[in-house]
């Protein structure tokens, strides 16, 4: 069996664990809850029992490490992850040394955003750019940023956490604790939590009907949005206008040759790509306006894939782009 990487996804919601082969094909894969308010022991014993059980189920894999991705802030050099929102219980867990010693194998460890971005980077949406900015639009709103054919990390690897610029002066709270954060005013949470406000159990609204009276979601929204439904279409209008808003900024702080869309809300692209271009026509210097702006084409597999091919391919991404064309 050809060489292959263990690759781990640890979400906020879901535990994904695979088998990557070097053309980033998934060969195998497992899921399960991921229990975020256990704390980092239980969890990590469920990464073990999910390693476990793929090898077991394919005694012939030539694995030969162990890539994981993780939500921020982690240190990927340290191999730490440091203290995530979204995961209790987690502070400064090694989690390399750890699963390391249990497997001894080597593992490395990245931001599940700069993961994804490397996945799409070599075998997604962004192939054969030098340059691009992933951003995942979901329940917050994530980012990893590759420039000049590397990861950019910054100090302790905590470089492009994008959901955090500031973009207005207003908005509900962000969970980093901020006012107008891209995140507070553009995940799939804030397109929810305004479609809620604009609805009632009850009015008969295709909104409420699509949630069965319940909270609104943003996956609700793009739902009604299809049918013609007038207030899901200015909702994504106006969604589409702070993406656009916030798609400006990157590409004015990063000029990259692509962005390229992931997440939940990405399954509402081609409603919101006119809106978002619109934006960027209208506020990003001429230099800037001709970028592509790109849906993802990994969906949930890109962090696996991408945390996978920092085992396959020791060394810089660049020599490592250059070895998968040349496959």
């Amino acid at each position: 069996m050809s060489t292959l990487a263990l690759a781990f996804d640890l979400g906020g919601t879901e535990l994904r664990g695979a088998l990557i082969g070097r053309g980033g094909e998934v060969v195998a894969r497992v899921s399960e809850p991921t229990m975020a308010e256990a704390g980092s022991e239980t969890v990590i014993g469920r990464i073990i029992a999910l390693a476990k059980k793929l090898l077991d189920d394919h005694p012939q894999a030539k694995v030969i490490g162990i890539g994981a991705c993780a939500p921020g802030p982690l240190d990927p050099k340290a191999g730490i992850v440091i203290g995530p929102p979204t995961l209790s219980g987690w502070h400064n867990v090694p989690m390399i040394d750890i699963l390391s010693r249990q497997f001894g194998l080597p593992v490395r460890l990245e931001n599940d955003a700069n993961a994804a971005a490397l996945g799409e980077w070599r075998f997604g949406a962004g192939r054969g750019a030098g340059s691009l900015v992933f951003v995942t639009v979901s329940t917050g709103i994530g980012g990893g940023v590759i420039a000049d054919g590397h990861i950019y990390h910054g100090r302790r690897g905590l470089a492009a956490e994008i959901g955090h610029m500031t973009i207005t002066g207003e908005s509900d709270r962000c969970f980093c604790g901020n006012i107008g954060c891209f995140e507070a005013v553009a995940s799939g949470t804030a397109l929810g939590r305004r479609a809620t406000r604009l609805t009632a159990p009850g009015d008969g609204s295709v909104l409420r009907r699509l949630s069965n009276d319940r909270d609104v979601s943003a996956r609700h929204v793009i739902e009604a949005a299809r049918t013609g439904d007038a207030a899901a279409r200015d909702l994504v209008e106006a969604e589409a206008k702070w993406l656009g808003i916030g798609f400006t900024n990157l590409l004015h702080l990063y000029s990259p040759e692509v962005i390229v869309m992931g997440g939940g809300l990405a399954n509402g692209f081609d409603l919101l790509a006119p809106g978002i271009r619109a934006t960027i026509e209208e506020r990003a210097m001429q230099a800037y306006r001709d970028v592509p702006i790109v849906p993802a084409e990994l969906g949930d597999r890109a962090g696996l894939v991408g945390a996978a091919s920092l085992i396959l391919w020791e060394g810089e991404p660049g020599t490592a782009l250059a070895m998968v064309q040349n496959d």
